[in-house]
């Protein structure tokens, strides 16, 4: 079975990149290399760079190993934390 391409809409993919970014940000502020982050992280060189790109189509899990090697995984657990719509419409039910 092949895998299926992510399509996103071109200001989604703006998020993923400035994700992307961020992530190759904090690599270079720890002076580590992209083939120490990618060993570290258990991930070929190329995935790394998809990941630094923002690639939708790189599995969740090898973002969250390159945020581990770089110290940063609890920034996983902000993902989706403030549901402020959400709680919104539980508050609508409540009425």
């Amino acid at each position: 079975m092949g895998k299926k391409k992510q399509i996103l809409f071109p200001k989604h993919l703006v998020i993923l990149e400035q994700l992307g970014e961020n992530i190759k940000l904090a690599r270079k502020r720890r002076k580590l290399t992209a083939v120490q982050v990618s060993e570290r992280a258990d991930i070929v060189r190329m995935t790394l760079y998809q990941i630094e790109k923002g690639n939708p189509s790189v599995a969740i899990g090898a973002y969250f190993n390159v945020l581990r090697v770089l110290g940063l995984q609890d920034d996983f657990l902000k993902l989706a934390a403030d549901d402020e719509f959400g709680r919104k419409l539980q508050d609508l039910d409540l009425l």
